[in-house]
């Protein structure tokens, strides 16, 4: 999982922030999930992820610290 987001080359400011089920996941990360049944991906505008985390407080955190605006995809 990481904990720090790739700068995009991009002038967009926007990532998005979505629930992802551990299930839907390479089994590498699986791995280290534990006991999670849901992570948190970031990806920006183009659809790339930018991070993985455990918690969406975290991912929200983490947009804000780089300086992206973080806006949640239901």
């Amino acid at each position: 999982m990481h904990e720090q987001i790739e700068t995009a080359p991009t002038e967009n400011r926007i990532v998005y922030v979505k629930a992802v089920d551990v299930t839907e996941l390479p089994s590498e990360v699986r791995d280290q999930a534990g006991d999670l049944d849901q992570l948190y991906a970031v990806h920006d505008s183009d659809g790339q992820q930018l991070a993985l985390v455990a918690d969406r407080k975290l991912a929200f955190r983490l947009a804000r610290q780089n300086d992206y605006a973080p806006v949640a995809v239901h």
